[in-house]
């Protein structure tokens, strides 16, 4: 189909969105638009994050006549963007578009994203500056009280009273009992991090979402090894104690990386996964130990090839998960290949990245990876 044309005279070009389970959607993109603006005027709320083009949550594959408008190279590095890679919120078609999406349908969300009163519940220092928060949302729309979402989404934070909103992943399940868990890092001076520092339980917040495209996607019995930092953990919690609810069998390995010992999250669900998931071991990697500490030393991408015996470096299949700080996809990437991993078994879904008002979710796709 070539593009059309608005009562205005302008130019509209169709894009074809397909969705991971082959669900196909049409959009018309006015001549100057981008992709995500113009699926939210037609009533679609695409996964997308900051709008700029810097955390590389709308990634996709496109074909067709288009121009990428300006971003960051963290969010979409150029050998990608040549391969067709593109970022839907900095993408602007110049003609017909097929675009190829790595999530599925279910993931795009119509008519306006969920609105919810919360109240919290609790709020308690779990690392040296992290903080456990506890929320405790009201009824929906349609009275009910449940809190639905995949593990690996996120919601956005607003205080009543003021616009700006701050976007936190999720760390528990979803449940009946409207109950939301996130583990946050304080940033000092930061805008939701000063007000954390002053907030009590019962104090009101709203909650927008669930949001994001990133999650556990279905891979047979194979290995599961996750690769998180800091408050990246959250999402990857979320995804492991729906793997403990579900009674997965995958043999399983958390590989969690922080800067201090201090830094260690004092977590009863990280604890309670070594009795729920039987398969499952946390290796803590610190990259700067205190003297005489009996922990793996460096980075997490490191850890897969300082293990004894082979038992991180044999021939089976597995998924890897990557979240936390910017730049550890491709570090896991390097450092699964020089730990001595197969090409075509390392398999991702996603990279968070923390920014000073939260996490950033990014899907997207790496030669010889699903992300």
């Amino acid at each position: 189909m070539s593009g059309g044309r608005l009562a205005g005279g302008d130019a509209r070009y169709p894009v074809d969105l397909v969705t991971s389970d082959g669900v196909s959607l049409r959009i018309e993109v006015p001549d100057g638009q981008q992709v995500i603006e113009a699926a939210a005027a037609a009533g679609f709320v695409l996964p997308s994050q900051c709008g700029q083009g810097t955390c590389g949550t709308c990634h996709g594959t496109a074909r067709g006549a288009y121009r990428l408008g300006a971003h960051s190279p963290a969010a979409l590095p150029p050998e990608q963007a040549e391969a067709g890679g593109v970022l839907l919120c900095r993408t602007y078609p110049l003609g017909p578009v097929g675009v190829q999406v790595s999530y599925p349908r279910s993931r795009i969300i119509e008519g306006g994203i969920a609105r919810r009163d919360a109240e919290i519940l609790e709020l308690a220092p779990v690392a040296r500056d992290g903080m456990w928060l506890r929320l405790q949302l009201g009824p929906d729309e349609s009275g009910g009280t449940g809190a639905e979402f995949d593990p690996g989404q996120f919601m956005e934070l607003q205080v009543p009273g003021d616009e700006r909103r701050r976007a936190y992943s999720i760390a528990n399940t979803a449940n009946w009992d409207g109950a939301l868990e996130f583990f946050i890092r304080l940033h000092p001076g930061g805008y939701f991090s000063e007000f954390l520092k002053r907030a009590a339980p019962g104090d009101p917040l709203i909650a927008h979402g669930p949001l994001g495209a990133f999650g556990l996607r279905d891979s047979g019995l194979r290995p599961r090894w996750f690769v998180a930092g800091g408050t990246g953990l959250a999402p990857v919690l979320s995804m492991l104690r729906r793997m403990a609810e579900w009674g997965e069998p995958q043999p399983t390995r958390l590989f969690l990386g922080i800067s201090e010992v201090a830094d260690h999250p004092d977590l009863q669900a990280l604890r309670d996964l070594e009795s729920e998931l039987p398969q499952f071991e946390l290796v803590e990697c610190v990259w700067h130990p205190d003297p005489g500490v009996d922990r793996h030393v460096g980075h997490p991408r490191g850890c897969g090839r300082q293990g004894s015996g082979g038992r991180w470096t044999d021939a089976r299949p597995l998924r890897l998960r990557p979240a936390g700080a910017g730049g550890r996809r491709p570090a896991c990437r390097t450092g699964c290949g020089t730990a001595g991993r197969p090409r075509d078994d390392r398999t991702a879904s996603s990279d968070l990245r923390d920014r000073p008002f939260g996490p950033r979710c990014r899907s997207g796709s790496w030669p010889g990876w699903s992300w």
